[in-house]
């Protein structure tokens, strides 16, 4: 058996544990959450604490960004024979999802604090004409949050089937991290209405992102595969 755990494996760790931390602190935190579409209700609820609301906002998103910095830790370290044939196609498909999670995120988090000021002060019929001249912007931001969550679900498919092949991590884990994929992906393909359903997913991926950071750190990685794959 080669365990790996050193300096690398420690730091991968504490990537995947602060992103947890920073998800789940920034949202929970927050003290207006936006919904799927942006309505002219939240500038008005968002604006009560707006700067609490921007930090909040803003740790959320580090929080995706630290996630696909973890992502490219945990491959860059176990980029041998014969893990990579899935284990790089799977964090390449995490980091997708990831990024464009993050990139939607950014969406909600400058249209809502600016709407703040573009709708102080200004009648009904004003702020519908700016939420008309954002609607479009609004449904294409939908859009990168259901393939944002796709794109990861397949990811985490193709990861979870590579830690168990190899043992790369501890089995529960690893088993995790597959039906969580399964779970994402066959929520947003086969329920039309998925926005509500999927928000508990949310707090199971945190849970997810927080047991790999934990399981690596106690357990490291098993390399064993990737010796013996070399000695044939």
């Amino acid at each position: 058996m080669n365990i790996k755990k050193d300096i690398e494996t420690t730091i991968t760790g504490w990537f995947f544990i602060a992103s947890a931390l920073m998800l789940l602190l920034g949202w929970v935190l927050l003290p207006h959450k936006l919904g799927e579409y942006i309505i002219a209700s939240d500038f008005a609820k968002v604006g009560e604490s707006v700067w609490f609301w921007i930090w909040m906002f803003r740790i959320y998103i580090f929080g995706w960004v630290t996630l696909i910095i973890a992502a490219f830790a945990l491959i860059t370290i176990s980029s041998r024979k014969p893990f990579r044939v899935l284990l790089f196609p799977g964090a390449g498909m995490l980091i997708v999802g990831t990024f464009t999670l993050a990139i939607a995120a950014a969406f909600y988090y400058n249209y809502g604090a600016w709407g703040v000021g573009q709708t102080s002060g200004k009648s009904a019929e004003e702020i519908q004409v700016f939420m008309n001249d954002i609607l479009y912007t609004n449904q294409y931001v939908t859009c990168f949050v259901r393939f944002g969550r796709i794109f990861s679900g397949v990811g985490l498919v193709l990861l979870g089937v590579g830690l168990i092949k190899w043992k790369l991590i501890n089995l529960p884990t690893a088993w995790f991290t597959l039906v969580l994929g399964l779970l994402a992906m066959c929520l947003i393909l086969f329920i039309p209405d998925y926005y509500e359903y999927y928000k508990p997913v949310f707090y199971v991926k945190i849970l997810w992102i927080f047991t790999m950071g934990f399981s690596i750190l106690k357990w490291g990685l098993d390399m064993s595969a990737a010796e013996s794959s070399q000695i044939k």
